[in-house]
C-alpha cells in the first residue's frame, strides 16, 4: 500500500498548536511515516505512536543536501507516493526531489505565520515558489487565504484548499472534569472566565487583568483562570497585584495536554482577547482553542485579530472584541455572567456548531483526498 511521508518541523514532543494539528492528522492518516527534528523527550514519546516516526540529529529541518538526500531515502525506502509538508516554507523546497523520488501528490499545509511573511519580498518569493511546486496549498481560514493567496502565482491561488484544524469533541465536552478542577484551585462556587493560552502578548491576558477591577465591581465573586505558561507570568502576577485584583486571578502554570478539557470544562465563559501585533506578522490564525471552548458548551469572547473570526461567530457562538481595550471585554464577560441562562444557550449552539462542522473525521477525509494521487 502507497505511504505519505510526512516533512515537518513541527511535531510533538515540541508544545504548540502546528505541532498539535500535524500530529492529530498523522494519526488519522493511513501507516504515514513521519519525518521531524529531534527534540527532548522525543525518544520516548515516538514510542508510543502507532507510526514510524524517524528523526533528523538536529532540533531544526532545512532544506539542505543532508535534509533532502534523507527525505529521498525515505520515500524510497517506505514506498511513499504523496508528501505532506507540516508548513509550507521552508521545507516545500524539497518537493522537486521529492518527486525524482517517486512522490506524485504533494500537499503543503499554512498557519498563521505565513500570513505575515506573505508580505515580505524574500519570504513571498519563497511562497510562490512552494507554491507552484506542490500540487496543493492549505489554509485554515479566510484570514489567512486573503494574505496568503497574493503570495502565490495565479494557478496556485487557484489551488488553495481550507484544511483547518478539527476537535475532537469525545474529549473536550461538557462534564469533561471542570468540577475536579475548580475544587483544585478554590473555585467550587465562583463564576469562572477560564483563558487557556501561552502567557505572551499576542493572546491578551493583560487586557483580562487590566478588566477585573471592574468585572468584580459588577459581579463581585468571579474568579479569573488562567491556564498555561510562558514569559509574561511575572508581569501578570504584577499587574494583578498593582490593581488589588491578585486574590481573584490564579496562575496554573502549564497543564498537561491530557487535563486541557477538564480546564476549559471548569469556566463558565471563555476568554481570550487575541490582538495582532508587528504590523501583522505576530496574529492569530485561526484560534483553535475557541473552538475547543465552544466544543465544551462555553460561550467564547475572543480578540478580533486576524482569523478569530472563522473560530468565533459572533452573536452566535461568542463575541468578537478589541483585544486592546479592558472596556470592551468588561462589557461581554460581564453581559454573560450575569445571564447564565442566555450564556448557556449561546454555549450550546457552539457545542452544535462542533458536531456539524468542526469534527476530526471530517478533516482527516478532506486530508486524504488531497493527498491521493488519483
Amino acid at each position: 500500500m502507497a505511504r505519505t511521508l510526512v516533512v515537518t518541523n513541527d511535531f510533538p514532543p515540541r508544545p504548540g498548536g502546528i505541532q498539535a494539528f500535524v500530529h492529530a492528522l498523522c494519526g488519522r492518516l493511513d501507516d504515514p511515516v513521519v519525518y521531524a527534528p529531534a527534540w527532548r523527550g522525543a525518544e520516548a514519546f515516538d514510542r508510543d505512536q502507532g507510526f514510524e516516526v524517524v528523526r533528523h540529529p538536529t532540533s531544526l529541518m532545512l532544506p539542505v543536501p543532508a535534509v533532502a538526500g534523507r527525505a529521498r531515502e525515505l520515500v524510497r525506502a517506505h514506498g511513499a507516493d504523496s508528501v505532506l509538508y507540516g508548513a509550507a516554507a521552508p521545507l516545500g523546497l524539497l518537493t522537486r526531489g521529492l518527486r525524482a523520488a517517486g512522490v506524485r501528490r504533494a500537499v503543503a499545509l499554512t498557519h498563521g505565520h505565513e500570513a505575515g511573511w506573505a508580505s515580505l519580498p524574500g519570504a513571498r518569493s519563497l511562497l510562490r515558489r512552494i507554491g507552484d511546486d506542490v500540487d496543493v496549498v492549505t489554509y485554515v481560514g479566510e484570514y489567512t487565504r486573503r494574505r496568503i493567496a497574493p503570495a502565490l502565482s495565479r494557478a496556485a491561488a487557484a489551488r488553495l484548499v481550507r484544511l483547518a484544524p478539527g476537535v475532537d469533541d469525545t474529549l473536550f465536552r461538557p462534564g469533561a472534569g471542570g468540577v475536579e478542577v475548580r475544587a483544585r484551585w478554590g473555585l467550587t462556587d465562583r463564576p469562572v472566565v477560564v483563558c487557556v493560552s501561552r502567557l505572551v502578548p499576542r493572546k491578551g491576558q493583560d487586557t483580562l487583568v487590566r478588566a477585573w477591577p471592574e468585572i468584580r465591581r459588577a459581579v463581585p465573586d468571579a474568579a479569573l483562570l488562567l491556564v498555561g505558561g510562558g514569559p509574561l507570568r511575572a508581569r501578570l502576577t504584577r499587574l494583578a497585584r498593582e490593581l488589588g485584583v491578585d486574590d481573584a486571578v490564579t496562575f496554573t502554570g502549564s497543564v498537561p495536554w491530557a487535563e486541557l478539557p477538564a480546564h476549559f470544562d471548569a469556566g463558565d465563559v471563555f476568554a481570550m482577547p487575541c490582538r495582532t501585533r508587528l504590523a501583522g506578522m505576530d496574529v492569530e490564525a485561526l484560534g483553535i482553542v475557541f473552538l475547543e471552548a465552544a466544543a465544551c458548551a462555553l460561550p467564547v469572547v475572543a480578540g478580533d485579530s486576524g482569523g478569530s473570526a472563522d473560530a468565533v461567530r459572533h452573536g452566535d457562538t461568542g463575541y468578537l472584541v478589541d483585544g486592546h481595550s479592558p472596556a470592551g471585554v468588561t462589557e461581554r464577560i460581564v453581559e454573560l455572567l450575569r445571564d447564565p441562562v442566555a450564556a448557556a444557550e449561546m454555549g450550546r449552539r457552539g457545542r452544535a456548531w462542533i458536531e456539524r462542522e468542526w469534527r476530526w473525521d471530517t478533516v482527516a477525509e478532506r486530508l486524504r483526498t488531497l493527498l491521493s494521487p488519483t
